[in-house]
């Protein structure tokens, strides 16, 4: 197995339970950036200490997914990049699998593994690789000479739709994705973050879905098209947080009024600026 020829990359936010699960599960003798976004220098000592092939880099700032794990990968000096969730735990023979794919496919891109949790449809006899048009974000395998030209992660994508754009702009360069029926990583799911505040994780995640679902579909499909689709979802969200405002339902109410402003602002053209509030 030649795992001189790959590097992982691991973007954390308040994620240390679930990284150290995930860090068990692959070989020490890869290499193994980590970006962390939630300033936690304790844990880089930790990772200094007891890992020997992981350089753990904290950021200044909470900079999401695209942005910190751009910052990852070009820090890589290796042939292949792996982009992992820290809530992934690998199946022991994972590595191993993708990196004899990638040897016998020459003409890739994105690889993905096929079994998300194991659980899903098994093939018989054969492993062949599947050509797709996407695949999920929380273990995307890059082929890393093919994105020169593709370019990497969109940084104006804060959270969501990041995964997805990028294998939009591959399949549009006219390059390879293809999932992998050998290759078994279980993620949990919206489960990487450990912090206390449910609910300004909630109000988070909508205010950012809102907007990035709007930036992408402007981006492939022009403002005006975005516009006449997202208007009834604008007015929804607006109608829905006064309405649970008047029944004084405050949390929903706050979750309905950040996925109008998140909508608001993506269609006004401000950046994706919504940070969760830290306490």
């Amino acid at each position: 197995m030649f795992l001189n020829e790959i590097t992982i990359v691991i973007t954390t936010f308040f994620s240390e339970k679930k990284l150290i699960k995930c860090l068990k599960s692959i070989n020490g003798k890869c290499k193994v950036i980590v970006i962390e976004n939630s300033k936690n220098n304790e844990l880089k000592k930790k990772l200094n200490e007891n890992y020997k092939n992981i350089e753990c880099i904290v950021l200044k700032e909470n900079s999401g997914f695209a942005k910190s794990n751009n910052i990852g990968i070009k820090m890589v000096k290796t042939k292949y990049a792996l982009i992992l969730n820290p809530d992934t735990i690998l199946a022991k023979d994972a590595l191993h699998n993708f990196l004899t794919c990638a040897s016998q496919i020459k003409d890739f891109s994105l690889l993905g593994p096929y079994f998300q949790t194991g659980k899903e449809k098994k093939f018989e006899k054969n492993y062949y690789p599947i050509s797709v048009n996407s695949i999920k974000g929380f273990a995307m395998f890059l082929n890393l000479k093919k994105f020169n030209n593709i370019g990497f992660f969109d940084e104006n994508f804060f959270l969501y739709f990041e995964d997805i754009d990028l294998c939009k702009r591959v399949i549009l360069s006219g390059n390879k994705i293809y999932l992998l029926p050998n290759v078994i990583i279980n993620h949990e799911g919206a489960k990487s973050v450990n912090f206390k505040d449910d609910e300004e994780l909630e109000v988070n995640r909508n205010w950012h879905w809102m907007w990035s679902s709007f930036y992408y579909s402007k981006k492939y499909k022009g403002f005006f098209k975005s516009l006449i689709f997202f208007s009834p979802k604008l007015f929804m969200s607006l109608f829905k947080f006064i309405f649970f405002k008047i029944l004084r339902k405050n949390n929903k109410s706050k979750i309905y009024q950040h996925r109008f402003l998140g909508l608001l602002n993506s269609i006004k053209g401000n950046k994706s600026f919504y940070r969760p509030k830290i306490n």
